[in-house]
């Protein structure tokens, strides 16, 4: 079974596919009526459908309200601009880096050269 993936609505189609050629099971928050919904309820089913997420909405890098470890994982994408072709540079830069898979769990946030890795903390002994 190939891991599980929920793209925001600032996503599209071309990011699907690219995603799915690398083998991921890939769905958009749009396809599930939740085109213009809040953060909270986008979030509310990330975390129910277990799908890690992709996003370009910053509000989604507050580790306060995210913090690593509490969730499927966020990928926060911070291309140079908001453009497919834009985008599309950066997500095939981290799927030629690394599996998805990696970030579970964590956040991440990436752009053309570099992806920072909050990943959740281990307890303390």
């Amino acid at each position: 079974m190939s891991f599980a993936v929920k793209l925001d609505e600032n996503l599209s189609r071309v990011h699907v596919d690219l995603l799915r050629q690398a083998g991921y099971d890939v769905d958009r928050v749009d396809e599930q009526g939740l085109s213009g919904a809040t953060d909270e309820r986008v979030w509310e089913r990330v975390c129910t459908d277990g799908r890690f997420f992709i996003t370009l909405d910053l509000d989604f890098s507050d580790i306060r309200r995210y913090q690593p470890g509490t969730h499927p994982g966020i990928l926060l994408i911070r291309a140079r601009s908001r453009s497919a072709s834009a985008v599309t540079d950066v997500l095939a830069r981290i799927t030629a880096e690394r599996s998805l898979e990696d970030l579970k769990g964590s956040l991440a946030i990436a752009n053309r050269s570099f992806t920072r890795i909050r990943r959740p903390s281990s307890p303390s002994r």
